[in-house]
């Protein structure tokens, strides 16, 4: 079942992101604007596309979600290797996903330092919440 769902979210990924996902839908939106006189505008009218969007945007949240983690899954192995392969990198940097938020802010930190003291400041400030400014 989760290979079948695999397979389908990455189809329905691809279609809906074609410009021909967005010209069907506009020309959904132009026959449902077009059609509001022959029902008078009413509310049944409304409730038409209401519905239908709704639907749809609930649905599409789960198949974005399952392609952004498959994204993120392969880009994180992808790092990994990379720093597996390089001599002098620290392998303890593999995983770093799964540690807390304080552990990620105390490396942040130990970079920010770095970056000080090699006159390489990169990383934007942040505020109290972690947000970059």
């Amino acid at each position: 079942m989760s290979e079948l769902f695999r397979r389908f979210s990455i189809n329905c990924s691809n279609g809906v992101g074609s410009y021909w996902a967005f010209l069907l839908a506009l020309l959904v939106v132009l026959a449902w604007v077009i059609s509001g006189p022959l029902f008078d505008y009413s509310d049944t009218w409304q409730l038409i596309i209401n519905t239908a969007t709704s639907i749809t945007t609930f649905l599409m949240v789960f198949l974005i979600q399952s392609s952004q983690n498959r994204e993120a899954k392969a880009t994180q192995l992808k790092l990994d290797e990379l720093i597996r392969a390089l001599d002098g990198a620290r392998t303890k940097m593999v995983n770093i996903e799964n540690l807390c938020d304080e552990d990620l802010q105390r490396l942040r930190n130990e970079f920010e330092k770095i970056g000080h003291t090699t006159g390489m400041e990169g990383m934007p400030p942040e505020d109290s919440k972690g947000n970059k400014a």
